[in-house]
């Protein structure tokens, strides 16, 4: 019970700092233009749902890891990214490519040293 309510407090914590991005920052939602995005070179951070396919999971880190971007694996489905976006429709993966006032990438152990 304690290691749940950790990883919902976590859960919690990564979604205010979300919105916070979504409010001030700059990102694009969907496969598309998250891996136009990766290509030109402006992503700071990958966020992707657990449900996406493991074909595009597996393509989208492979172009993180030529571009040494850092890529987050979400803990919810599509759904719940959708919502944490704030957005009223699914969210398969996400792009953040300015954080605004966010520390998003500070905070997420994204495995880039």
């Amino acid at each position: 019970m304690v290691a749940s309510k950790k990883s919902k407090k976590a859960m919690e914590s990564f979604n205010s700092r979300l919105a916070l991005v979504m409010k001030s920052g700059k990102f694009t939602i969907g496969y598309r233009s998250t891996l136009k995005s990766i290509r030109q070179g402006k992503s700071k951070l990958i966020i992707i749902a657990n449900n996406t396919p493991a074909l595009r999971k597996s393509e989208i880190e492979y172009y993180c890891m030529l571009a040494k971007v850092g890529v987050h694996h979400y803990s919810g489905n599509n759904i719940d990214l959708g919502t944490a976006c704030g957005k009223y429709f699914r969210v398969g993966s996400l792009c953040i490519t300015d954080t605004g006032d966010s520390d998003i990438i500070r905070t997420i152990p994204t495995g880039r040293e």
